[in-house]
């Protein structure tokens, strides 16, 4: 997959901050907009629409489509779990004070579960507010992403701890230290090979592990690419965004990694998402949003 089209679409302009980006229940793309505190709407026909959720403060971060039919996401500057409906309606659910949430998945037991990075916990939150915090057991750690496994549990990673977690649905959790010192893993999502795919922002590397905790690494041809998010692609392979180096990567099922220049310099690419064509949607916290195609 060497070859593709990428375009860049003004979204909110600078200082909004896109952050992470996701396929709403309406197709539409819903993006957080971490400067701003707001959430926007990118319409299948272009047309673009801001939300103001909450004080600029806020920091909206991860955004993922919910089970309840609205759109859920992370206020780490605040410490709630905003959720806003396709029609626009806004409401929250306060989180512990500290809490300074960022990762965001949907549990095989449709609750939201979130990474507390400032308290060092994962939480799980139902559709109508009910809170359970689960402590963990690593001190500093910063878990920072989470993502639903395929053995009904979810895994996380810790930033500052070099670890990969799985954490059952009862809090029972398991840690896997990875090979490279000071990695620093960040994004994680579940490929289409039934393992878990993450990246090492600190190593120029990615991860791959195993539901048995088996774990490779994979370093990129830039090791100063400085890899942010991650997302499975419908091929079996993985989309992922090189912050530091202003490109949008791939590794396909063999392990073969590619890399696209983005059109703007400096455009800082955060989240990511795949849509059901195929086309892969990047936020890029300088106001815009980029979509490949892959020829």
């Amino acid at each position: 997959m060497a070859r593709a089209v990428i375009r860049e679409l003004p979204l909110t302009g600078p200082g909004s901050g896109p952050y992470a980006i996701a396929v709403g229940p309406d197709g539409a793309l819903w993006v957080t907009l971490a400067g701003t505190g707001g959430v926007a709407r990118l319409g299948r026909d272009g047309a673009v629409r801001t939300y103001p959720t909450g004080p600029a403060e806020s920091r909206p971060l991860i955004i993922t489509a919910g089970p309840d039919g609205a759109l859920w996401y992370t206020r780490s500057g605040d410490h709630r779990l905003g959720r806003i409906t396709v029609e626009g309606d806004t409401s929250s659910v306060a989180l512990p004070p500290g809490t300074g949430p960022c990762g965001l998945a949907v549990g095989p037991d449709d609750a939201l579960w979130y990474a507390g990075m400032g308290d060092d916990s994962i939480g799980r939150v139902t559709v109508d507010g009910g809170l359970t915090r689960f402590p963990l057991p690593v001190a500093g750690g910063f878990p920072s992403m989470l993502a639903a496994g395929p053995d009904d549990a979810l895994w996380f990673t810790l930033n500052r701890a070099n670890v990969i977690g799985r954490m059952g649905l009862d809090g029972e959790v398991t840690l896997h230290a990875l090979p490279t010192e000071a990695a620093g893993p960040v994004g994680i999502t579940l490929g289409g090979d039934g393992a878990l795919w993450f990246v090492e922002i600190a190593a120029g590397q990615l991860g791959r592990i195993a539901p048995d905790g088996r774990i490779e690494e994979f370093p990129l041809p830039d090791r100063a690419a400085r890899p942010h998010a991650i997302v499975a692609d419908p091929a079996g392979g993985c989309w992922f965004t090189e912050w530091g180096a202003n490109r949008i990567g791939h590794i396909d099922p063999a392990g073969r990694i590619t890399a696209h220049e983005l059109p703007t310099p400096r455009s800082e690419p955060h989240g990511l998402t795949v849509t059901p064509d195929a086309t892969v949607w990047v936020a890029l916290e300088t106001g815009a949003v980029a979509h490949l195609t892959p020829l």
